[in-house]
């Protein structure tokens, strides 16, 4: 006798059902919800859709920290005085916020301009198509709704510098002692650049400890060289410049 194999598949495979008239439709459905689950029913942050606005974030404020700390202790290696110190880190956070928005303004317009072009091949592409098959099918809409924003980034990098600037220039730039003014800039500037550090590897998912430690090793590297730098050249070319 012929085995009954309705009976054992459906015992072997009790989730697969017969397909209505609408079967395509449904399980396309059912596939989307599963997958729509497995992604945000595990607690799973996507951390891809993060990394572009994160590391402008994290790129400007470590660079306005690190420009404007660097700075104000490579004038106070030739200048004792407070107000050349102040006055350095203002201009370098005026002009590297500046330079931010326009860098990124650029560089995002160029993106913009590559993504608009290949969405409209990919239009006249779907058009052709569509009329010699009658079988394409756009996605301009979801592509200009995935476009970058060259003012959004603009913005968000200049304010990102001027966050990370103003640590070193408020912490250190109206203390008089320069001793303590130079110790202020350097101690604000490694706490705020392991912060920084570790908040952007957090919100990446990263190991927070590394990359903290990295940043913080960057950042006493970069002053380091600036006030070594200034120093020796105004030792080489005796240019100490008075206080005012």
């Amino acid at each position: 006798m012929a085995p009954n194999l309705s009976s054992d598949a459906s015992h072997q495979f009790p989730s697969i059902s017969k397909p209505n008239k609408h079967g395509g439709a449904a399980a396309a459905g059912d596939i989307e919800a599963a997958a729509s689950r497995g992604s945000s029913g595990a607690g799973r942050v996507d951390y891809l859709a993060r990394a572009q606005w994160l590391r402008a974030a994290v790129l400007g404020a470590n660079d306005g920290l690190v420009s404007v700390a660097s700075l104000m202790i490579g004038v106070g290696a030739v200048n004792d005085g407070a107000r050349a110190m102040l006055v350095s880190g203002l201009a370098g956070l005026v002009a590297g916020a500046c330079s931010m928005a326009i860098g990124e303004f650029v560089s995002v317009y160029a993106q913009y301009d590559i993504q608009v072009a290949h969405s409209e091949r990919g239009r006249s592409d779907d058009s052709s198509g569509s009329s010699d098959g009658g079988g394409g099918v756009g996605g301009g809409g979801e592509e200009e709704g995935r476009l970058p924003s060259p003012a959004q980034a603009a913005a968000a990098s200049a304010l990102a510098f001027a966050a990370g600037a103003a640590v070193p220039l408020l912490s250190g730039g109206f203390v008089r002692p320069w001793a303590a003014r130079v110790a202020a800039v350097c101690a604000s500037s490694s706490v705020g650049l392991a912060g920084f550090g570790a908040a952007g590897a957090y919100l990446g998912g990263a190991s927070v400890v590394r990359s903290g430690a990295r940043v913080l090793l960057g950042g006493w590297l970069a002053m380091a060289v600036t006030f070594a730098v200034l120093k020796l050249c105004s030792l080489a070319f005796k240019t100490q410049v008075m206080p005012a």
